[in-house]
């Protein structure tokens, strides 16, 4: 399998201090492929690509730190659905680095709210992967204590990223520390995605019609029956992109397509079929629907970052 193999490839392209966060600041570059879904999922290759992220490392503390790789949405990480700098900043301050991928300049994709097939949904899995490999050689970095946190189009990723089939991604089959998923699609079950080590946080809003949360309330069922460490949190009256103040006041994205109403799957040939029809499934079938709501909720966005917070302050062992 040549997809694993490839080596991460480290470039330094800038470096800066932030005085008002404590945080070093970098920009980096690696190594990561494109490719589809099928073929991220039967293990062939992809076509190389360099990916770049910022790296922001806390300075207070001479001792190799946990990290958070963070996947931005469809937006793209400077996009106005983007919640990544906020975090960053959030955790730099509890004593975390960050590395904030952007999955698509280097693919010359600037968004894919309007059109979802121009990068494969899983795509950013290879990137998360390729990531880990890179902070894991960074000598202020903690390789035991690196976690996944993806937002919509991110947390897709960030989620099924978890599941033990990719370990082939990670050099020495590393693996995440924990997931953490913000409003993510769960419409597709995906062979043994039931098969998963590292635990998952999963926060919703139970009224976002992005990214429905009912269908991720049966792969969480699934996932607790088979006894993994698992937890859907959903927000009442919360819409999808609920921590992102950008949108107090709520917007409707005329046109963008959702697949809130499809129920797809896996197939033993590593296609994604639609289960209704059971052929390939497309965003021509009849179960895509179109116009979707980004809406900021206080309350929603307030419980979250308490979550977050609680969370990985006990996956990576915090004292403070």
């Amino acid at each position: 399998m040549k997809l694993f193999a490839l080596s991460v490839c480290i470039f330094v392209a800038t470096v800066a201090s932030s005085s008002a966060d404590q945080a070093r600041v970098e920009d980096l570059s690696f190594s990561s492929v494109t490719l589809a879904d099928s073929d991220l999922l039967s293990g062939r290759d992809g076509k190389p690509v360099s990916v770049t992220g910022k790296l922001r490392v806390p300075g207070t503390t001479n001792e190799k730190v946990p990290a958070v790789v963070l996947l931005h949405g469809s937006g793209g990480a400077g996009g106005p659905g983007s919640t990544v700098d906020g975090w960053s900043t959030e955790l730099n301050q509890l004593g975390i680095a960050t590395f904030a991928i952007d999955s698509f300049t280097g693919r010359g994709i600037t968004s894919t709210v309007m059109d979802q097939t121009l990068l494969g949904r899983l795509n950013m899995v290879a990137d998360a992967y390729r990531a880990l490999n890179l902070l894991a050689r960074d000598p202020r970095i903690d390789p035991n204590r690196i976690a996944v946190m993806g937002f919509s189009r991110g947390a897709q990723s960030a989620l099924y990223s978890a599941m033990n089939r990719f370990s082939g991604l990670a050099n020495n089959n590393m693996r995440f520390a924990a997931h953490v998923v913000f409003y993510a699609d769960c419409t597709t079950t995906y062979l043994g995605d039931t098969d998963v080590i590292a635990p998952i946080r999963l926060l919703h809003g139970d009224r976002d019609n992005w990214n429905a949360v009912a269908p991720c309330r049966g792969y969480v069922e699934r996932l607790t029956k088979a006894g993994r460490d698992v937890k859907l949190s959903e927000y009442a009256g919360a819409d999808h992109a609920f921590d992102n103040p950008t949108f107090r006041k709520p917007f409707l994205v005329k046109g963008a397509p959702t697949t809130r109403k499809c129920q797809l799957m896996e197939s033993a040939d590593h296609q994604i079929l639609n289960r209704a029809t059971q052929k390939p499934f497309t965003y021509k079938d009849a179960c895509v629907e179109k116009d979707t709501t980004v809406a900021y909720n206080d309350a929603a966005d307030r419980q979250a970052h308490l979550l977050v917070r609680d969370f990985l302050t006990n996956v990576f062992r915090i004292k403070h």
